[in-house]
Formats: C-alpha cells, structure tokens, sequence
C-alpha cells in the first residue's frame, strides 16, 4: 500500500494508506451508516463527486461482483475506510475491492480513524476535502483544494446520465436462483429520466409492471407531452442523482411544462427535489445529509415505521407543504421524505424506496406510482 495525504477545508491533515487508484482527486466528504452494500454504495451515481466515509470498520471482506453494481462504473471521488480487508472470502466474489478500485480510477484510502472523521462531520457539516497519493504538503494540497471547483458549482448530472435513450426488461435479483426475474407483463408505460438512477430502481419499476424507456438528463419537456397525449406513454419518472439540484436548471423548466399539462410524475431523491423547485419552492443544504440504509422514516398515513436507505446532501424546505401533502417524516430529524401534491398526478419520496442491498419495506411504492396511472 501506498502512503496517502489528506487535507479537509476546516485545516485537519492526515495520513493513511491507499489501496486503490494512484492519484489526487477532490470531492466533498460525508459518512455512510450501512452496515452492508459496499459495493452498491461505491456504483450509485449519487455519489459522484464526493468522498464516501465508511462508518463500519471493516470493509473489503466479501470482494465485488459483476451482478451487484448499481451502474456501469464506480462514481464517488474515493472510499475512507478504517480497515481494509484484501482477503476476501464469498462465494459470489469475481475480484478484490482494491482492483476495481484501480480499474475504475477510484483512490481508496484505509487506516484512518473513520469514527474522529464521522464525529467531525457530524459537529461541522459535510465539507470539500482532497486526497492524494502524489502530493504530500499540507499547504500544496491547501492550494490545490482552494482553487478547485466546489462540488455545488458542478453539474454531475451531465457526467452520470446516460447518453441514449434505451428500454430497460430486467425484474429483481432471485437471491435464490443468482439470476434477475423475468419482468411481469407491463401494465403501463413510462419514460425514466435518468439523472444518475440506480440499477435497482430500474428493476423495481419493471418488476411493478412497468414498460421503461430510459432517457437521457437532455429530455424534451414538450416532446413527453405530445407522447403522454398520443397515449404512448402513461406517465414520467424522474430519478435519483448527484449533486445540488438548484444548479439544474434546464432540467426545472421541463419538468415545470409537465406539472403544467398535468403529465403523472414520480420522483425519487433528486426528482423529489427537483419536483419541489419545479413547483416554485427551493432545497436547501443540509448540514451533513442522509447516507446510510439505516433511516427511519414514518408513513404518515398508515402511521407505520419504515428502515429505509438514504443518499442526499438536500431537501425541500417546509413551506412546500402550501401545495402538497407530507406523506412521509424522517424520524432523525423530522424533514419531509414524502409528498403528493394537491396540484395534479404527482408525488414524491426523498429516501430510495428499493433500499439495494436492504431492507425493503418501502417497495410497495413503486406499486403507487403504478395505481395512480391506473386511476
């Protein structure tokens, strides 16, 4: 393993040990609370442009695999880890975590103390950060970082979307049989609209009964109306992504011309966000954001208590509670993670209701979404 240096924007420097890509990368720092799903975490495009730290100490035991990625390529900036484990021992493993790491460029840092860097975040809030196995002085990577884009002032979308538009027939993985299930004869067509979607989200959609085309973050607004009013497709879902989605804002005005023709939309994560900036009420920056498959969050109308697996920096603010009603409260710190708006066939959840890798409680939405398309 090679020597690696760290500097974060409040001044804390430090040294571990890389095992991953050799290279400096700048990104912002969170923490991540599941217990499992290594992999699926590092896939998610969510995560582009930040820094994943691990808050279970040992990461590396079970190797990665080709059927539990979550897109094409490892997104994030780098993984902190407290230990690594090289040696890795399933039988569904293909490869060490450190090779794909190096395959898909991605540094990989261990041999930090993963609880001080938690707690700090927890005190100060997500922050920009740098890591390099090149660069070692403090006050180099200073500069370097103080001279680099912050994460805010990116457009991710543009890095993680797709590029063409495709149709996706995967159903769910069978634990049981290894393979993914024949998707269920569809009941209704949809347009996805890839902003960075998970994999699973895809395959939670078919399993439901959807037909999915995927499109590109490029859709046309107008070109989706004049398809809803053909009957060629029943409705729209908007996915998750990265980044800060006040920047998005070509992606607002198509989406407000969808609100506007009363087009059925779905939201997940970034969608549920952008919906809310879409119908005129702003995000804001959370101090240090969801991560994790550990949330709890109340279904306001059952009254029931769902685990549910969180990815996000923002979130709507509370006034938008004058045009929809909150379907779902984050019982950590009592933001809204649901909505349906009383303005037309739309709602929304923050949290990403397939939970990949687990638990699965919240996947009786995707079956919402599919009976109000059907009323």
């Amino acid at each position: 393993m090679r020597d690696v240096w760290i500097y974060l924007e409040n001044g804390t420097y430090l040294q571990g040990k890389s095992f991953g890509a050799n290279t400096t990368a700048v990104g912002e720092i969170v923490f991540n609370t599941s217990m499992s799903g290594y992999q699926e975490i590092i896939t998610d495009p969510s995560y582009a442009g930040q820094f994943v730290t691990f808050t279970m100490p040992e990461i590396g035991n079970v190797g990665v695999n080709g059927e539990d990625m979550e897109s094409a390529k490892a997104h994030c900036k780098g993984v902190i880890v407290r230990q690594y484990q090289s040696r890795y021992s399933n039988f569904r493993a293909e490869e060490a975590l450190h090779t794909f790491l190096e395959k898909h460029g991605i540094i990989g840092i261990c041999e930090i103390d993963t609880r001080y860097i938690t707690k700090m975040l927890r005190t100060e809030g997500a922050m920009m950060m740098i890591a390099s196995t090149e660069v070692s002085g403090k006050e180099e990577l200073k500069k370097l970082l103080e001279t680099s884009p912050r994460i805010e002032e990116i457009n991710y979308i543009e890095e993680v979307s797709t590029k063409e538009a495709y149709k996706h027939t995967d159903g769910v993985y069978d634990p049981v049989t290894f393979r993914y299930n024949d998707a269920p004869s569809p009941k209704a067509r949809i347009a996805a609209i890839d902003f960075g979607v998970k994999r699973n989200i895809l395959n939670e959609l078919t399993q439901a009964g959807f037909e999915v085309e995927v499109l590109p973050n490029t859709f046309s607004g107008d070109e989706l109306i004049e398809r809803f009013e053909k009957k060629e497709i029943d409705g729209v879902f908007l996915s998750n992504g990265p980044g800060d989605p006040l920047v998005l804002k070509r992606e607002q005005e198509e989406i407000k011309k969808l609100i506007a023709r009363k087009v059925p939309l779905f939201g997940i994560c970034l969608g549920h966000q952008l919906l809310s900036i879409a119908h005129g009420y702003d995000t804001h920056k959370l101090k240090f954001g969801h991560h994790g498959g550990n949330h709890p969050v109340k279904n306001v109308k059952t009254g029931m208590v769902e685990i549910t697996a969180q990815n996000h920096n923002y979130n709507v603010p509370e006034e938008v509670r004058e045009i929809a009603d909150v379907t779902h409260i984050n019982l950590f710190d009592n933001t809204i993670e649901g909505l349906r708006y009383k303005t037309g066939p739309v709602f929304s959840v923050q949290h990403h209701p397939e939970s990949s890798p687990g638990p699965k409680e919240s996947r009786y939405i995707f079956s919402e979404f599919l009976q109000l398309l059907q009323r």
